[in-house]
């Protein structure tokens, strides 16, 4: 077992030999469980900025990538780093294929850009889109973002994510087999859900063919059907300690080769109702790194 957790900082320095930097970039994309398409409202832990809460939604392209280069230049610097564009909020493969490529190439070519990540739904890729991202990959690093959540059918439903496990599998195949590497979105902390659920969503997601996984702490979001849920009947949530203790569990099964793109998640405070602790991100990932070299460090 690696005394260090395979992250995605360390995957990208080893890939590009500096460290990369991700521009989030809101495309005006819509979503067909928003619209009528698959279903209305959503999923129900989705906010109304579809995910994208730290986008600036409704801004061009270009103005987005000049305004997140000079916030995140001022934390990082600017100097020895590369750039991702990351398509974060609503379905950003969900138009059509011309739309996709002037808004993709764009993206890139104003943030001088070597890699882009795209976060969609597995009923969202198809052949035309792969195909588009295939052609992009030739001369930019492309990774896929897929909202699996939960690979529990009964929780699936509960959660309004309006797909079956089976259009995640066949949307993870068709991604590998393009060549473009896929990062499974996985929420921790779904109400019913148990422990050994969420094991068997890591291990799902693994055994599809995943290459990364991101791990997402459930937040209650005001204005969310979550929220409404949470007020009308309060459901289990994670504790701070049970949580890094948690996650972990979960790093310990996965295959080495797995990069692990998020531990926790990120919220607007002016959101957020619940879990609060999670706000003081910076915490939970240092416990999580200091269990982790408790359990680790030594065993080499």
């Amino acid at each position: 077992m690696d005394s260090e957790i395979y992250t995605a900082n360390k995957f990208y320095r080893e890939k590009f030999g500096k460290k990369l930097i991700k521009l989030s970039v809101d495309g005006g994309f819509d979503c067909p469980n928003r619209d009528g398409t698959v279903g209305t409202g959503g999923c129900i832990f989705c906010s109304g900025r579809g995910s994208g809460d730290f986008a600036a939604r409704g801004t061009d392209i270009e103005k987005q990538i000049s305004d997140a280069k000079s916030r995140l230049n001022e934390k990082w610097g600017s100097a020895d780093c590369e750039y991702m564009v990351y398509f974060q909020a609503f379905t950003n493969t969900y138009a059509p294929v011309s739309v996709l490529r002037q808004k993709y190439y764009a993206a890139l070519e104003a943030a001088g850009a070597k890699a882009i990540s795209i976060a969609t739904r597995p009923d969202c890729i198809d052949g035309d889109v792969t195909g588009l991202l295939k052609e992009i990959a030739q001369n930019y690093y492309v990774t896929v973002e897929l909202g699996l959540q939960t690979s529990n059918e009964k929780t699936a439903e509960l959660i309004n994510r309006r797909y079956k496990n089976a259009v995640y599998v066949k949307a993870v195949k068709m991604l590998n087999d393009a060549g473009i590497d896929v990062i499974t979105h996985i929420i921790l902390g779904l109400p019913g859900e148990t422990k050994q659920d969420m094991l068997a969503s890591v291990d799902f997601a693994v055994n599809a063919g995943t290459k990364g996984i991101k791990l997402q702490l459930l937040h209650i979001l005001k204005g969310t059907r979550l929220a409404e849920m949470y007020a009308d009947k309060p459901f289990w949530l994670f504790e701070k300690d049970e949580y890094i203790n948690f996650v972990c569990d979960i790093l310990e099964r996965l295959p080495e080769n797995i990069v692990v793109h998020r531990m926790t998640g990120d919220a607007p405070k002016s959101l957020m109702i619940e879990p609060w602790w999670s706000l003081d991100k910076r915490s939970v990932l240092n416990g999580i790194n200091r269990q982790w070299r408790e359990r680790h460090g030594k065993k080499q």
